[in-house]
């Protein structure tokens, strides 16, 4: 799934960490990054100061209701 024009960063890590299941962040290379790490999110969080707001994300999420989860925010921010 493809997740675009995030802009409350902090609500999206608090949304990853109350998924059930893993979250991946897929590269442009095809690697998989498991965002409920600590260490992941830390340095996600790092790279993105540069930036007013993530332009896009691929995830990988396995649990239905986590797809769900992460549907939601993307279109109610919630």
């Amino acid at each position: 799934m493809k997740l675009q024009n995030i802009e409350n960063v902090e609500k999206f890590f608090e949304v990853i960490n109350s998924c059930k299941g893993p979250v991946e962040l897929v590269s442009a290379e095809g690697d998989k990054i498991n965002l409920k790490s600590k260490l992941s999110q830390c340095m996600a969080i790092a790279g993105m100061f540069s930036h007013a707001y993530i332009r896009e994300l691929d995830l990988v999420a396995t649990e239905p209701e986590d797809v769900d989860r992460l549907i939601k925010f993307m279109y109610q921010g919630e």
